[in-house]
């Protein structure tokens, strides 16, 4: 690592996050994200993001306590992408770069049926899994955590996360329309798709959790939206929080904090996600969510994450307005620990630079206990 001193000012500690994650209160509140896009490592780098080095080096600087890097089945994702998403090309972000963003259709789907799901490619249970930095090319998992754990800097920790069972999968391969109906119609066919999925994640953790240097998994599995939940708690209860509840075991297992990301309002399920062994919520979407009454409700139980707001603040305010709502989150949700400040979803690329470093340098000055 370079001999410039990160924006927090102090080395990385991945014991001060993990007493965090766990609900505790650390020397200081940790700033901690789900990833940043591209555009924004580079724009504060001051240079292109190439390589395994320089992402770590981004987060370094930035002063987190802590590297994430995904973990996927080789080819899966890109699979599903070339049959099923559509693409278009946008020039949305202050930093004039034109990108390409996809979306799986809510109408289409790759599997209609149980023949269509038993001929469906899927890989062997924990064979042939990848790990990447957001926007680095995937590596071999075993090559990949060794190469990123010898290149962590003294004291920052290696959080490993992957795509949701039900957001990237489930969903998308079924279709959310047809997923919705196929609930009604053929209930079978969802009980062996959750089970397909579940399978190849619980063996995908087994696989990342045991790895010397991981610290924590995460799961990014939206399951909701601002308004409520995605489909019944029922249902979720039947099919989805069993591979849930068995990930935290195995997170348990070795020590490790689950952390678990979903938009939208989960009021309903929360009290399933403790039972499930998750440590940890991001983002609380401030529309969806209230997080003083997250933080009154669930102290103890679970760490919160995030919620400065994307919609606004992060995005068409002033860096004096990130300044002032990161403030306010140490003031009401920060005492007692429990807390991590982040965005309300991820650091995307139309967040501004000046707003970015104003959310950091906001916990970084404000932020060590005793909070004033």
């Amino acid at each position: 690592m370079p001999s410039v001193t990160p924006l927090s000012g102090r080395q990385p500690d991945f014991a001060q996050l993990r007493t965090a994650l766990f609900c505790g209160q650390p020397d200081y509140v940790p700033a901690l994200e789900l990833f940043h896009d591209v555009e924004v490592k580079e724009a504060f780098l001051g240079r292109p993001l190439r390589t395994l080095a320089d992402d770590i080096e981004f987060h370094y600087l930035a002063g987190y306590d802590c590297y994430g890097a995904w973990v996927n089945y080789r080819g899966l994702a890109d699979a599903i992408a070339a049959r099923l998403n559509k693409r278009k090309t946008v020039t949305d972000s202050p930093y004039d770069h034109v990108r390409e963003r996809s979306w799986a259709p809510e109408q289409e789907a790759l599997i209609k049926s149980l023949a269509e799901l038993n001929e469906f490619p899927w890989p062997e249970p924990g064979a042939d899994l990848t790990v990447a930095g957001h926007g680095l090319p995937p590596v071999p998992l075993r090559q990949g955590v060794r190469e990123i754990v010898g290149a962590l800097p003294p004291g920052m920790g290696l959080i490993l996360m992957t795509d949701g069972i039900f957001e990237r999968f489930t969903k998308d391969i079924m279709g959310y329309q047809a997923f919705c109906y196929t609930l009604a119609d053929n209930p079978d066919l969802v009980a062996r798709m959750f089970a397909k999925v579940g399978e190849l994640w619980l063996a995908l953790y087994e696989e990342a959790s045991s790895l010397p240097g991981v610290d924590a998994l995460w799961l990014a599995d939206d399951i909701a939206y601002a308004q409520g939940l995605m489909f019944s708690p029922s249902v979720m209860r039947k099919y989805l929080f069993p591979w849930y509840r068995s990930i935290g075991k195995v997170a348990a297992s070795h020590k490790q904090a689950f952390l678990f990301h979903s938009d939208g309002d989960l009021r309903p399920i929360l009290p399933d996600l403790v039972a499930c062994g998750i440590k940890a919520i991001q983002p609380i979407e401030p529309k969806a969510m209230d997080i003083a009454e997250l933080k009154r409700d669930y102290a103890g139980r679970l760490c919160l994450v995030g919620n400065i707001d994307l919609s606004y603040t992060l995005t068409l305010g002033t860096p004096e307005d990130v300044r002032a709502e990161v403030r306010e989150r140490l003031r009401t949700i920060g005492p007692g620990g429990g807390y991590c400040v982040g965005s309300s979803n991820s650091v995307t690329n139309y967040v501004p630079l000046v707003n970015f470093q104003a959310m950091l340098e906001a916990t970084f000055e404000y932020g060590r206990y005793p909070l004033s």
